[in-house]
């Protein structure tokens, strides 16, 4: 925990006590992705499950002094992509190199690549995230990914 400055603390604590919905002092470890995510980490599916993340709920429960070493290290982990990371792999689908990549395509990585998405998180994401396509069914991919990452 010396590796977390006191705004740090201060901010994983406040972003912890989001997610004690009962008002326990516990936070249930199928949320903890979602409390690094809102601490401006990005985990992987795998990391999560490393730091001891679990994949149903009341499985684990996870107290504020418990977490704290988990954001240290996840603040340490290298494995986490960022925007510039992101935007460098969209640019890939850029066949004009104009910042527009195909809506479909952009559907089919999201649901084939990496930590694959299912249909229905495909489905939320891109109405919650990707912009009107034009007519030839190309979207403008920067405005996607900052909206995603928001």
């Amino acid at each position: 925990m010396s590796d977390l400055s006191k705004n740090d603390i201060e901010r994983a604590s406040f972003a912890f006590s989001i997610y004690d919905f009962d008002g326990s002092g516990k936070v249930d470890a199928i949320n903890l992705g979602d409390v690094l995510r809102a601490l401006n980490s990005n985990p992987t599916l795998a990391t999560i499950e490393k730091l001891g993340g679990t994949k149903k709920k009341g499985e684990k429960m996870l107290t504020v002094e418990e977490f704290l070493p988990i954001y240290a290290q996840c603040k340490k982990d290298k494995d986490q992509g960022v925007y510039e990371d992101f935007l460098e792999c969209l640019k890939l689908y850029d066949k004009n190199e104009n910042g527009l990549m195909l809506g479909a395509e952009l559907t089919h990585t999201l649901l084939a690549l990496g930590e694959k998405l299912n249909d229905d998180e495909v489905a939320e994401v891109v109405k919650d995230c990707m912009d009107p396509e034009d007519d030839d069914g190309m979207i403008p991919y920067a405005s996607f990914l900052k909206k995603v990452m928001a």
